[in-house]
């Protein structure tokens, strides 16, 4: 049997079953379908599910660090490896949003676990260390807007910045951390990788669609998020004419449309991979017999050309300017978040490519319409991503599923990727 064949066959899809389905039980909810969870970083099913992987990690040899912000690496060293080269990193993260499924995250993390598991049963000799990392708050459902422990890795944000964070009830991350016993020392460094490559669920339907076992991903999608409050006057609904009305929800209408008819017009030119979305509205006084006096909205803008996102930003700024002269409203902007689109490597993208040829199996180059940690890491170190189908597209859902042979597969090709990348 050969090496190739050897690593295959020790990768097992019942050992990555049993990791993802103990993980589900952390946070579990009831749900008439599907499985669902809820895991808000810092909570008591963060620190069961953070526990159970430091002693999955501890119990196939690994070295486990913690970082300040709560990042966990599992450091494999391989006999004859050189010991002072840069690791080959791969993993993902165990928060999920809530409500979530069982694989967001989670494949990405255990998947890497299991590569290292089957490497070592298969004696297979490497050049490198290989880490398996777990991010913090990757979802962003608790004390930032996402990717929260890779921006600290790729020095994006401070440790301090982060830990000073607070949820809705002003509680830090620093506490909350603290209280869970997950808030180490020092600061994870991406930058010290020499390569990365994370496996995630596809959250589409392209895989599916097209027949193909994996994907390889090209690029990630940048995010703009833009903050809107739009300031009218409050009247009664029955005693103000419409003429002497100052309605920041009739405005805020006006907006809404206005994302939606600049992002059309550049699918119209240029595809269909950019997006725009007004996903949130907070109206006052929301009351059935008052002119609403003012609403705030909160913008989502993705693609893989960051020119086309400032494009539907800048006709929302125009929008605004036009709305102010022409119902009286007045207006403020912010743009709190604000993420490149990222390109994957053309060495780890190879390596995955090489790998799906030493699987036998198929592939489909496709982006990434959701961010992930991969586009904080891809600022300081090569990077490549893979996705696994997903059943209906469904994600951040109960309905969220990928077949258990979807995932061996997937996870026998990121093993063959970190075995090309750790041989470089």
């Amino acid at each position: 049997m050969s090496t190739t064949e050897s690593v295959q066959r020790c990768v097992s899809e019942e050992r990555l079953r049993d990791d993802i389905t103990t993980n589900a039980e952390f946070g579990a909810i009831p749900t008439d379908r599907g499985h669902g969870r809820t895991v808000l970083p810092g909570t008591d099913a963060n620190r069961r599910a953070r526990e159970y992987l430091v002693d999955r990690l501890d119990a196939a040899g690994l070295e486990v660090q913690v970082d300040a912000v709560g990042n966990i690496t599992g450091r494999w060293v391989p006999d004859g490896a050189d010991q002072t080269a840069r690791p080959v990193a791969c993993g993902s993260h165990l928060d999920s949003v809530p409500e979530g499924g069982i694989f967001d995250g989670v494949l990405g993390v255990y998947s890497g676990l299991e590569a290292v598991r089957a490497l070592q049963e298969a004696d297979v000799d490497v050049g490198r260390p290989i880490d398996v990392v777990c991010f913090t708050e990757e979802e962003g459902s608790r004390f930032s807007n996402g990717v929260l422990g890779s921006s600290v890795a790729s020095g994006q944000r401070t440790v301090e910045d982060a830990l000073s964070l607070e949820d809705d009830d002003g509680v830090t991350l620093d506490t909350a951390l603290s209280d869970i016993g997950f808030r180490g020392t020092g600061r994870l460094d991406a930058s010290a990788w020499d390569s990365w490559l994370e496996l995630h669920v596809e959250q589409g339907k392209r895989l599916r669609d097209a027949g193909a076992a994996v994907g390889i991903v090209s690029a990630i999608t940048g995010t703009i998020r833009c903050a809107v409050e739009i300031d009218g006057e409050a009247d009664h609904s029955g005693g103000t004419s419409m003429a002497d009305r100052t309605d920041a929800l009739a405005a805020a209408s006006e907006l809404v449309l206005e994302v939606e008819d600049a992002t059309n017009d550049i699918v119209a030119e240029s595809g269909d991979t950019v997006v725009g979305t007004v996903g949130h509205l907070d109206v006052a006084p929301n009351a059935i017999n008052v002119v609403p006096g003012r609403v705030e909205l909160g913008i989502d803008v993705r693609d893989v050309r960051y020119e086309s996102m400032e494009r539907i930003v800048d006709r929302v700024r125009d929008r605004l300017v036009n709305l102010e002269a022409e119902r009286g409203v007045e207006t403020a902007f912010e743009r709190p978040y604000d993420i490149a689109p990222s390109e994957m490597s053309d060495r780890c993208t190879t390596a995955l490519e090489r790998a799906v040829s030493t699987v036998d199996t198929t592939s489909l180059e496709l982006h990434s319409g959701a961010g992930h940690d991969t586009m904080h890491v891809a600022s300081v170190t090569e990077t490549g991503m893979l996705f696994a189908p997903s059943h209906g597209g469904f994600s951040h859902s109960p309905l969220e599923w990928t077949d258990w042979d979807s995932c061996a597969t997937a996870t026998r090709v990121l093993t063959a990727g970190l075995v090309n990348l750790a041989r470089d």
